[in-house]
């Protein structure tokens, strides 16, 4: 009771409402607080549906990678502070033997008991490009074979890949087993990108990071990316990506193909000082993670900051900004008739925040984390 509830409208869109959330594990009813029931006082805090973040590595110390599951089992708890209640964790490019544990890891994952929900896994390399490796290891990278990762199809719901290098057909194998395709890590011109597109990608990991520009010329996956309806990834930590070319974004692609994500590190949650990801050594000063050789090396940023940029940097406002962390995600992975807004019959993931994007309180299930 007593919150700013975000909700959506006749037609789908977020707006702010009046009223109490009666839940248990899932929404009861929305409107008056039903007689009988434990009263929560929002205390003027929004409360929306919990975040859904689509790419991350770690935070707290630990990655995706880490051959134990109780890594896995850390970050999950870690995230509902972050107002995160159900994520992709994200693999690296290393060695297949490791990439294969992480995802029979994550395939367990999904019956954890508590923390934020696990819905499957990102697999990020290593069928990328060595141009636009990023902070992927190059002696990892691997031609693409979908009979590679068939035995992990029920576990992948996005796999980021380099078209140039792939393929179509591996795309169309991806599609016709359910798995979202993404572009990224590519050195794919605008036609290569396009094309991938209209055979089945529908989903660009983290946009201007790691791939071809925008140029007048030689539009690249950018350029593709704004000339179709693609869903984009977005870090808004205001390090990868700056607060003039988010705005760009939000003027270039409709609300609904924009997804905010954080693809944070285990230094996220760590404050300064050495890390590592994929074997490699981190460097963390302020909001800015780097490699030994000055490569940017994914983000120290949660899901509540960067919505917080985004909607600074863009105007947005907050109920219309929480789409891009909740609906979007949601929607795209085919799970919108069970999370991604708060509608009688959903999961009880709900999260509170205050006007400066502090997260109060995170239900996932109904049950505080």
């Amino acid at each position: 009771i007593n919150g700013r509830l975000i909700l959506p409208d006749a037609d789908g869109d977020f707006k702010i409402c009046a009223g109490a959330v009666n839940f248990d594990d899932k929404i009861i009813s929305i409107g008056e607080a039903l007689d009988g029931a434990e009263l929560i006082d929002a205390a003027g805090a929004y409360v929306a549906p919990g975040f859904i973040n689509v790419h991350i590595h770690g935070a707290a110390g630990v990655d995706t990678m880490d051959d134990d599951i109780a890594a896995l089992q850390k970050l999950a708890d870690f995230l509902p502070a972050t107002g995160v209640t159900s994520f992709l964790p994200t693999t690296m490019t290393m060695p297949l033997k490791n990439i294969y544990r992480a995802l029979e890891r994550i395939r367990a994952g999904k019956n954890f008991k508590r923390g934020a929900r696990i819905l499957g896994a990102h697999m990020e390399g290593g069928f990328i490009s060595k141009k636009f490796n990023g902070a992927q290891a190059v002696e990892n990278i691997l031609p693409a074979d979908f009979a590679l990762i068939k035995d992990f199809a029920d576990v992948i719901r996005i796999i980021t890949v380099a078209p140039e290098e792939t393929g179509l057909d591996f795309i169309r194998e991806c599609r016709a087993a359910g798995i979202i395709v993404s572009i990224g890590h590519s050195a794919a011109t605008y036609e290569e990108a396009l094309a991938a597109i209209e055979h089945g990608a529908s989903h660009i990991t983290h946009l201007f990071n790691a791939q071809t520009g925008l140029h007048h010329r030689r539009p690249g996956i950018v350029g593709a990316a704004f000339d179709s309806n693609a869903n984009v990834e977005l870090i808004a930590d205001n390090v990868h990506v700056h607060p003039a070319a988010q705005r760009l974004v939000a003027k270039a692609k409709p609300r609904r193909e924009i997804i905010l994500i954080t693809d944070s590190l285990r230094a996220c949650g760590l404050g300064d000082g050495l890390s590592e990801l994929g074997g490699q050594k981190v460097f963390v000063s302020g909001n800015v993670a780097t490699l030994e050789d000055g490569t940017l090396a994914g983000s120290v940023a949660t899901m509540n900051n960067v919505l917080k940029n985004f909607c600074t940097n863009t105007g947005l406002d907050v109920a219309a900004g929480v789409e891009l962390v909740t609906k979007n995600p949601a929607v795209e992975l085919g799970l919108f008739n069970k999370l991604g807004s708060l509608e009688v019959g959903k999961a009880a993931d709900i999260t509170l925040f205050d006007d400066d994007f502090n997260v109060k309180r995170t239900f996932v299930g109904g049950i505080i984390n």
